[in-house]
């Protein structure tokens, strides 16, 4: 039997898509919806995979800080980079090592990101599934 725990976040963002071929390589925002697939070995004390609110203090904190209204920005979109000095100075922009596709976003947040947040909890996260509109999603697998 399998058992996941699942926890919605919300967050607003900016960015272009670096090279795409029609209006997505202009800049524009979304209101991103994220679900987080959570696994354990086995359930708690409980009878919780984790509680809900872990999901939501290891991860949030993180995503609200660096993606939260603010705009992404490809590490190789040079063209866009010559903007960063006129952007506004209460939030940095976020440097991304990828391409801002919801697919790269989700990825980057499933290896590189949510591993070290949830270090030392005992779950992993199976999938994340990040809306970029209520029309268009993508689903990362572990």
């Amino acid at each position: 039997m399998k058992i996941e725990a699942v926890r919605k976040l919300h967050f607003c963002s900016g960015h272009r898509v670096h090279g795409h071929e029609t209006k997505c390589a202009n800049l524009h925002g979304h209101n991103y919806i994220l679900w987080i697939h959570a696994v354990a070995d086995k359930l708690d004390v409980v009878g919780r995979v984790v509680d809900f609110s872990v999901l939501k203090d290891r991860i949030d904190p993180w995503v609200q800080l660096h993606w939260d209204h603010t705009f992404l920005a490809y590490e190789k979109d040079t063209e866009l980079l010559a903007l960063e000095p006129l952007s506004p100075k209460n939030k940095p922009w976020f440097i991304c090592p990828f391409n801002p596709t919801a697919e790269n976003m989700a990825i980057y947040l499933l290896k590189e990101i949510i591993p070290e947040l949830l270090k030392g909890t005992g779950v992993e996260v199976s999938k994340l599934v990040l809306f970029e509109t209520e029309n268009c999603k993508v689903e990362v697998f572990a």
